[in-house]
């Protein structure tokens, strides 16, 4: 059965370039990004490992942490870190699971057999301290994902999990954001009495962020 969002991310033990990985004690009170690779020594995800090791000081000011995975086992994985580092200028710094039993892969629906009957298609899943899956994203093999992407849409989950906001198109860290229409108005002139908000149509009233 597919995972929801709001369903609990299950939870596995699983081995890793970083040793053994129990996937719910790993997270602990932090967020996490668990993404799948199709295959080791892939073009597409060789760049993909490299952005997210670049990036890592971005998740880590998020409280968040990453881990990939691939289908391959780990002495496939411990050959294609030292081509990430070669030819992305970036050396892995995070985990990446070995999945060569497809446990995982499995677990999260990873494989999509139309698509290709062994290899996971690149799945994105962002999970909360929780344990609850928040967002899941999936791309075909044949495109790299946008992690710049990924990371917005994290700052807006951190963000509404802890303010009775909600986030606009296009919207970025900074920018203004929308009171949720479930929040009447007596209610929002006390929540957003510090720094105000507009009212553009009943339905739609803007605040600048709250915790800016």
């Amino acid at each position: 059965m597919s995972l929801r969002l709001g369903d609990t991310a299950p939870d596995f033990e699983q081995d890793s370039t970083d040793g053994k990985i129990k996937f719910h004690d790993w997270i602990g009170n932090s967020w996490a990004i668990l993404f799948s690779h199709p295959k080791d020594f892939t073009p597409v995800c060789t760049t993909e490992l490299g952005e997210v090791a670049r990036l890592k000081p971005e998740f880590d000011k998020r409280n968040t942490k990453v881990i990939g995975l691939s289908v391959d086992g780990l002495k496939e994985h411990q050959g294609w870190i030292g081509d990430i580092k070669e030819t992305q200028g970036h050396a892995l710094n995070f985990p990446l699971l070995a999945d060569a039993d497809r446990k995982v892969s499995e677990l999260y629906d990873m494989i999509h057999p139309n698509t290709d009957a062994t290899a996971t298609v690149r799945s994105v899943f962002i999970i909360g301290p929780d344990k609850k899956v928040k967002l899941q994203i999936t791309y075909p093999m044949s495109t790299g994902r946008n992690f710049d992407e990924i990371i917005r849409v994290l700052d807006s989950l951190q963000l509404t999990a802890n303010f009775k906001v909600a986030t606009p198109v296009n919207w970025r860290d900074g920018d203004d954001c929308i009171i949720p229409p479930s929040i009447p108005d007596a209610e929002a002139d006390k929540l957003f009495a510090a720094k105000g908000y507009k009212k553009i149509k009943p339905y739609l009233r803007i605040t600048p962020q709250p915790n800016k």
